[in-house]
């Protein structure tokens, strides 16, 4: 049985007033993410993976169509804090610890000391990154910066996780160690995470379903279902399953460029 979606879009559009003349950057997108779902957006740069998170996240306000987060229009999403937001930047604040900028988002919810404590440790412990609570950002790495960061989105135990491309600047050893983790983080917490990534690899390794976007304005051309299995080692990237996955995604992203 198909479960209800928690993030559904229909003829979802978004046209920017620019000085020059309107820019139309997404046009009847119609989508459905399911509870537990790993989705990755894909497509050229521009075509608006980026505005598509945005409007779930209420960062950005679609100019036709409709979209629901949990039921509710994005910014009731928000105000009930329905999700967290991990950013292309880790964004964490240089003068507080990690554990400091981990619960910012506590502190502005009013949580008190006690339970704030308790989740620092916990979501840091998820990310591994347990005995780095009094370190400044400075003094970690960039993977250990997004893994805070992961961190944060995840303290106040949201059911959606939304992520802006969050590996992108990082070296391949690096990131296919952080794709390892947070496939591992995504397994125990079942939450419904939504991913901009502009890699085919890392798509096909992480989602349960592949979104392909076409050049802008950004519609959907294709959404892939992922026959691989929940438990995914590295080295599965050189399965024949994987591998037809992938070439599935290459034709859809070829398709998008010529996209009318």
């Amino acid at each position: 049985m198909d479960k209800n979606p928690v993030i559904q879009a229909r003829n979802l559009g978004l046209i920017f007033q620019t000085k020059d003349s309107p820019v139309e950057a997404l046009k009847d997108v119609n989508l459905d993410i399911a509870q537990g779902d790993f989705v990755s957006l894909i497509g050229p740069s521009g075509c608006g993976k980026t505005t598509l998170l945005r409007i779930v996240a209420s960062l950005d306000h679609p100019t036709s169509g409709e979209i629901t987060v949990n039921g509710m229009t994005p910014e009731e999403a928000r105000l009930k804090r329905a999700y967290g937001y991990v950013f292309q930047a880790a964004s964490l604040y240089p003068w507080r610890t990690i554990a400091g900028n981990v619960r910012l988002p506590l502190e502005i919810m009013g949580y008190g000391k006690e339970e704030m404590k308790e989740r620092v440790d916990k979501v840091l412990k998820l990310v591994h990154l347990a005995g780095f609570e009094n370190k400044f950002p400075w003094q970690l790495s960039g993977g250990m910066q997004q893994r805070a960061s992961i961190a944060r989105a995840l303290s106040f135990d949201a059911d959606i996780l939304l992520m802006d491309e969050p590996f992108g600047a990082l070296d391949e050893i690096v990131r296919d160690h952080l794709n390892e983790q947070l496939l591992e983080l995504w397994k125990r917490t079942e939450k419904t995470i939504c991913f901009v990534t502009h890699s085919i690899p890392e798509a096909v390794y992480l989602s349960t379903k592949i979104v392909v976007m076409s050049n802008r304005p950004g519609k959907v051309v294709e959404i892939i279902e992922s026959p691989l299995p929940k438990d995914r080692p590295l080295d599965i990237r050189d399965s024949k399953e994987f591998i037809e996955v992938a070439q599935q995604v290459r034709v859809g992203l070829r398709t998008s460029h010529s996209y009318e």
